[in-house]
């Protein structure tokens, strides 16, 4: 039986009764009767997606949390409706978070104390209780996880950026509701280094029983000034776990609270899988207000292709050989039909040692397997969805990618060959029939595929590829033993995940490649707060990559969003995060 659950009624009427002498009609760009089912496969667990980044938190934080701005393919498109994140000063790097006029959808306005919650939380004040080596967060002990400010240890091999000592406590100015945060250097996502993803009142009400929104709010605002380790570990216990949905029973009204443009009105469930109900919020002042009345996102039938126009109005597939025509049809009908890049790429890798020790080797190997063939093989029917790509650190489309597209060196040194591919093995000293041992996901049809035209193409110019597929992928690459992979890798967004992928000994590291110079780029990536100056820096990390000869890009790997003919506006962002949930503000749908 389908269990609902709705936002505990007594508790909503009290809290609207007491901070709110009358709910604000929804705002006129609503439709009355106009609604949108999505087919959606997530799971709403926490209303916290800054503690409990899951992707179906993050889905739901897109529609219920008002921020500052989005990172898109690497670039911040800011929401100036939240308010402003300017620079005051260079030297010291200062930054100011100015807020408009937001306010959260119980009437109290997001102000000082909200954003002050939010830098602690991304300086590392609230430590997870089970992490904490005590119970006595520091201000000069704060560090943000997020950046890598320091140069690489000269005695070690990792090359990796390490963490300095977070921001010290920020100027506040509570009637301008903004505030000033100095940082030891320049950061690279100063823009969205202070964020909101919960009410202060509400966080500080549960911490430490303040009930009234405002003195829970200066609560906030003296527990971070006075550095009161017993109010932040109990702060952070609540901003951790606070924020996580009961499995049974009525939904805390206070948990509910939103600054978006969308309300959770309800959740259901059956069998584990959920389905959510938005409705707008009518209290969210943003730039762009909500058009649609009512969001329901529902768990997609197995092949959600079939399900549109029958069950659901929006969906989001992967695209493969057994729903190309479908999907077609329904072009033919007028549906909308756009595919985007969900994150990741493929790319064939090279392991720097064994047959490709020599550069010279991976680079005739290289010229020898034309990318867009292996991509128009992989694709088959679907290949206009695979763009095509020359960059291990960057996204076609992205303003970042034009620049390192053209600085990087990967046209003149891996795409073109100096000379006829089986010369060029020749000129290398590789025997003819030499076996590369090709390790690529059996399960995957655009790897299959991939890899037989990797291998046509290599005997062409006398190399001899060896099927090394496996059925167990992440075994297999686990196990070293291939020459060469063809993998689908995540397009990495920020510093810590080119260092982690690109970086030496870096964790996500497929190639095993090392070198000094990409490591100190990375590093200096990281503090480079200009984003023309990033853009440089960038194109010079692809380079160092290009240099190696370890990576041949093929394409970004597609997602093919659906709508029906009565729903428009479906924009979805490119990436692996709130794809679909992206600007829902703009939906619109015909009233049934």
């Amino acid at each position: 039986m389908r269990g609902r659950r709705r936002v505990a009624a007594l508790a909503a009427i009290a809290v609207a009764a007491s901070l709110t002498a009358c709910a604000p009609a929804l705002p006129e760009t609503v439709v009355p009767g106009s609604a949108v089912t999505v087919g959606w496969s997530g799971e709403l667990t926490s209303m916290n997606a800054a503690a409990a980044p899951t992707p179906g938190n993050l889905d739901i934080a897109e529609t219920i949390r008002a921020d500052f701005g989005d990172l898109v393919d690497g670039e911040f498109i800011p929401d100036e409706g939240f308010g402003t994140v300017t620079i005051i000063s260079d030297d010291p790097f200062t930054v100011r978070y100015d807020l408009a006029e937001p306010a959260w959808s119980d009437g109290i306005p997001l102000d000082a104390a909200d954003l002050l919650l939010g830098w602690a939380a991304a300086s590392g004040l609230l430590v997870a209780p089970e992490e904490g080596e005590d119970d006595e967060p520091k201000m000069d002990d704060a560090e943000s996880d997020a950046e890598p400010t320091a140069e690489p240890d000269a005695e070690t091999e990792t090359g990796d950026a390490e963490v300095d000592a977070g921001p010290k406590l920020p100027k506040i100015d509570e009637f301008a509701r903004s505030i000033d945060v100095t940082f030891p250097q320049p950061v690279w996502n100063w823009q969205r280094f202070v964020s909101v993803p919960v009410p202060a009142h509400v966080v500080a009400a549960r911490a430490l029983g303040v009930d009234d929104a405002m003195e829970a709010k200066q609560a906030v605002i003296t527990a971070v000034r006075d550095e009161d380790a017993s109010a932040l570990a109990s702060l952070a216990k609540v901003w951790h776990e606070g924020f996580a949905l009961p499995e049974k029973g009525e939904l805390p009204a206070d948990l509910l609270i939103s600054s978006g443009p969308f309300l959770v009105d309800e959740i259901g469930g059956d069998e584990g899988a959920q389905s959510v109900t938005l409705v707008p919020n009518s209290a969210y002042r943003g730039l762009v207000t909500p058009k649609v009345a009512k969001i329901e996102l529902t768990p997609p039938a197995d092949d959600a292709a079939f399900a549109v126009s029958d069950q659901l109005n929006v969906v989001q597939t992967a695209p493969t050989r057994g729903n190309r025509a479908p999907i077609r049809e329904l072009e033919r009908k007028d549906f909308t039909v756009a595919a985007s890049h969900d994150g990741t790429m493929w790319a064939l890798l090279l392991d720097p040692s064994g047959i490709f020790t020599e550069r010279q080797t991976r680079t005739a190997f290289i010229h020898a397997i034309p990318a867009n063939e292996m991509a128009q093989r992989g694709a088959g029917e679907w290949a206009s969805a695979f763009t095509g790509t020359t960059s291990m650190v960057s996204s076609p489309g992205s303003r970042a990618y034009d620049i390192v597209n053209e600085d990087s060196g990967f046209a003149e040194s891996l795409a073109t060959a100096r000379d006829e591919p089986a010369l060029e093995r020749e000129a290398a000293g590789v025997a003819p029939g030499t076996r590369v041992c090709v390790l690529f996901d059996r399960g995957s049809e655009f790897a299959a595929g991939a890899f037989a035209g990797l291998r046509d193409a290599a005997y062409e110019a006398g190399w001899t590829a060896v099927d090394c597929g496996s059925d167990d992928f992440t075994g297999a690459l686990a196990a070293g033993k291939w020459d060469a992979v063809i993998a689908r890798v995540p397009i990495p967004q920020t510093p810590e995940q080119i260092a982690a992928q690109w970086g030496s000994g870096g964790a996500a590291s497929i190639t095993g490649d090392a070198d000094a110079e990409r490591d100190a780029l990375i590093v200096d990536y990281a503090q480079t707060a200009d984003v023309y100056e990033a853009r440089d820096i960038l194109a010079k990390v692809e380079a160092t990559i290009v240099r190696a000869a370890v990576a041949l890009p093929i394409a970004v790997n597609p997602r093919v969003t659906i709508a029906d003919r009565d729903v428009s506006g479906i924009s979805p962002r490119t990436g692996a995060t709130a794809s679909l949930t992206y600007d829902v503000a703009q939906w619109e749908a015909v009233p049934d």
